[in-house]
């Protein structure tokens, strides 16, 4: 029997380890806002059971608010990215900043 892996999330790098970074521009004023978190310090269980990942985040140029949720599976795999108060930057375009 073969197993079909998920995608990978292209709004998440996993730095390996447990490590994880993102970025998100705000919606209001497009500052960019970089997350990093690890597995076993920041990612939570829900009232669900499921693990995830909530911060709200604030830009440091124009002070412009969201907050973003990350949900992971049990293999801590990305099943599920949230933003409000902006847009996730895939980190293929990372370099391009």
């Amino acid at each position: 029997m073969f197993f079909r892996r998920p995608p990978k999330n292209l709004n998440i790098k996993d730095d390996g380890n447990g490590v994880y970074r993102l970025r998100v521009r705000t919606a209001r004023h497009g500052d960019t806002v970089e997350l990093r978190f690890t597995r076993a310090a920041h990612i939570g269980i829900d009232d669900d059971g499921q693990y995830v990942y909530r911060k709200a985040i604030l830009s440091s140029q124009n002070l412009d608010r969201g907050e973003i949720t990350v949900r992971f599976d049990k293999r801590y795999t990305v099943i599920e990215t949230l933003v409000e108060g902006g847009e996730y930057i895939p980190f293929s375009e990372w370099d391009a900043e």
